[in-house]
């Protein structure tokens, strides 16, 4: 497994809860949410610059 990059987040506390009890709903921890949100951000935003299909 490939060495993991570990940083300081500072937010809100608000939203650290938010991100807590969904979290929890998806039996993941926040750890693991903020990766899977940021993951699908990043998935979503590759999406939306690559060209359209050409047809035949």
């Amino acid at each position: 497994m490939s060495e993991r990059k570990q940083f300081l987040l500072r937010i809100d506390p608000e939203l650290w809860r938010e991100l807590e009890r969904w979290a929890a709903d998806d039996l993941r921890s926040v750890n693991a949410q903020v990766e899977w949100l940021l993951r699908e951000a990043v998935r979503r935003h590759k999406g939306g610059r690559e060209p359209p299909a050409r047809g035949p």
